[in-house]
Order: C-alpha cells, then sequence, then structure tokens
C-alpha cells in the first residue's frame, strides 16, 4: 500500500468522524460507506457508554470531535512531512492501550499504520467497542488495510516491537516481558499548572477544561497546581465552577465523597466548593475530585524541580513561565506531532 492510499484513508476516516460532535449528530450524505457504518457507530457509542460508567456520551463525543478535526489531508501531511518512508520494511507491532480515557491509544494506532507496518492491538477491558469498529470503516474505506490490524485477548506473540502504556507497576512487568523487542514502554504521569496570580478569567475559565475534562482520568489532565505562597483561590474557584454539574454523574460523585471524608477524619487542611476539593501536596498524582497544590516563592526556582521533575510530568499549563509549557484549554487538545511523553512514536517505528 502507497503511503499516499494511508494518508487518504485516515482523512476519510477523519470526515466520518466529523459527524459526531457534542454540538450536533447528525448524518451527512458525502461519507463513503455511510450507510453502512453511520448507525452501527451511534450504537458503539451507546454500547461503551453503558459498559463503561466513566464514558459519559459528553467524553466520547469530545474524543471523536477532536480526532476528526486532526486527520485531514493537510494535517497528516504537516505531521509526516519531516520523515522518510521509502525504506520502510513492514513488521508486526503490537500494541497495549490503557483504557482510562475514549480511543486513548489511538495516536499510536494510526502511528503504526501511517508509518506503513502491520499492528497488533491488544486493549483495555474498559475500553472495547469503539477501535474495532472504525477499523471496519478503515477497511472499507482501503481494503489493503485488510489483514494488516489484528485484535487479540490473548498473550501477544509473533511481534516484532511493542508499544505499552500502564502503571509505574505494570511498566515493570512489561519493561521484563518485552526485554528482547524494541518497545516504547510509558508510566504513569500527570500534568500541572503554574499560576502566577495574574491570569484572567478567561484564562481560570479555560484551566478548568484541562482539569475537569474526561473527569481527570488522562495523564493531560491537570492533577496539580503550583501557586505563588499566598495565594488567593477566590478566583479559581468562581472560574471552574461552571463545571458544578459534574458532581451530579454518580462515579465522580462517590469519588468526591468518599475523598472529602478521609481528608476530613485525617483532619488535613483543605479547600472545597462542593464538587472539587484543593490539598496541599507536594505529589503529582491526586485522586478523582481533587488537586493537590504547592506554593513557590521564585519562579527560577520552580522550573528547576519542574525540570528534574520531567518523567512524572506530562504537559505544564502556563503563561511565559516556561520555553516548553501549553496555553490555558488545551491539554486535550494535542496535534499530532505532539508525542506522549516527548517521545518520537514516528521515528521509532522507522528504526525497528
Amino acid at each position: 500500500m502507497q503511503l499516499q492510499q494511508r494518508i487518504n484513508a485516515f482523512a476519510k476516516l477523519g470526515g466520518f468522524l466529523g459527524q459526531f460532535s457534542n454540538k450536533d449528530i447528525h448524518k451527512k450524505n458525502d461519507i463513503a460507506f455511510n450507510d453502512l457504518f453511520y448507525d452501527g457507530f451511534k450504537h458503539q457509542i451507546k454500547l461503551a457508554e453503558e459498559y463503561n460508567g466513566w464514558f459519559s456520551e459528553e467524553n466520547i463525543l469530545f474524543a471523536l470531535n477532536t480526532w476528526s478535526n486532526l486527520l485531514n489531508i493537510s494535517n497528516i501531511n504537516a505531521w509526516i512531512k519531516n520523515y522518510n518512508f521509502n525504506n520502510v520494511k513492514s513488521k508486526k507491532v503490537a500494541i497495549i492501550m490503557a483504557g482510562n480515557i475514549p480511543l486513548v491509544g489511538f495516536h499510536d494506532f494510526i502511528s503504526v499504520l501511517i508509518s506503513g507496518h502491520d499492528v497488533i492491538v491488544k486493549q483495555s477491558s474498559n475500553d472495547k467497542r469503539l477501535l474495532p469498529f472504525l477499523t471496519k470503516y478503515l477497511e472499507h474505506v482501503e481494503p489493503e488495510f485488510k489483514n494488516k490490524i489484528q485484535f487479540t485477548e490473548d498473550k501477544l506473540d509473533s511481534f516484532d516491537a511493542v508499544i505499552a502504556t500502564g502503571s509505574n507497576n505494570t511498566a515493570r512487568y512489561f519493561e521484563y516481558y518485552f526485554r528482547g523487542k524494541p518497545s516504547i514502554i510509558r508510566k504513569n504521569r500527570n500534568s500541572v499548572a503554574v499560576l502566577t496570580g495574574n491570569e484572567s478569567k478567561v484564562q481560570l475559565k479555560l484551566l478548568s477544561n484541562d482539569i475537569f475534562r474526561y473527569y481527570g482520568l488522562g495523564c493531560r489532565n491537570v492533577s496539580k497546581l503550583f501557586v505563588p505562597e499566598g495565594y488567593n483561590f477566590d478566583s479559581f474557584f468562581e472560574a471552574v465552577y461552571h463545571w458544578h454539574p459534574i458532581v451530579e454523574k454518580a462515579k465522580y460523585a462517590n469519588n468526591y465523597d468518599y475523598n472529602k471524608a478521609v481528608y476530613l477524619m485525617s483532619e488535613f487542611d483543605m479547600l472545597d466548593n462542593g464538587f472539587l476539593i484543593l490539598k496541599e501536596d507536594s505529589s503529582y498524582s491526586s485522586p478523582i475530585a481533587t488537586i493537590f497544590y504547592e506554593n513557590y516563592n521564585f519562579l527560577e526556582e520552580l522550573n528547576k524541580k519542574l525540570d528534574a521533575d520531567k518523567d512524572h510530568i506530562q504537559c505544564v499549563v502556563s503563561e511565559n513561565v516556561r520555553e516548553k509549557e501549553i496555553g490555558f484549554g488545551e491539554t486535550q487538545k494535542p496535534q499530532l506531532w505532539d508525542y506522549a511523553d516527548e517521545i518520537d512514536i514516528i521515528e521509532f517505528l522507522l528504526t525497528i
């Protein structure tokens, strides 16, 4: 299969996904094979939500809309323009996917295929509905994808390289089990925001999306704030209040109630607005419905700390604080060339 065929197929998939967004779900007339797949995919969205209580329709559609915006000819060409695919010898690449947010392993999936390799996918039990269905759509759009994509629930075998995402504990197992294969092994990471006290109401409101989207379950969700000594959180709480309906979701509410009870019984100091708890803590990974915060005195010292802890951090949200930073409200809108853990997957795939 030629590279242009793969590009065209993913662009058509992007067009298909464009029918499903938070604002409007409607069937379009110019989408290839729509009569075969449109109603079926609507059903898969419903099943995914029913099977996993964290996969709300809103969050599923947000993920689909994000991928629709990414998968177009212009974007894909911009992504791959600096790579040379001419000498790729097709190999089998296994992907072990997490299941914390909808389609969380999709970037690995398209990276393997755009590089010209075959893929073996081992999905999380929490996210098994959407990707197999989208694979069938890809195979109809570009029949040469058939026999290049395999899903398995069994022990992985007969593969040449692996991309695995999991916790710090599972990463140790992955590193041992796949020690003889070229691999990318991802561990736990969290995202942080650095506030200076000069943020506008708009910026703080955008930050709330970085915190609450996907209930805070993604590695790109902000789980910790760094704030100047004496920071007043009133403006922050006011800006995030529009997310208060999240506490009506049973799974989120259960976590909020449990964590609040634990903190109260342990007599920890905390700030609470009825759906979000702020707790001073040096850790990066906060529980659901909780955001940790830590005070700083000088930005120069804080940047040194963040540099030293870079292996624990996925994104840093700030404005004019660091050389590599992400704008407020942008953590869940990565580009195709924004690689997790800053590991260039395409470069890896071109060298196996």
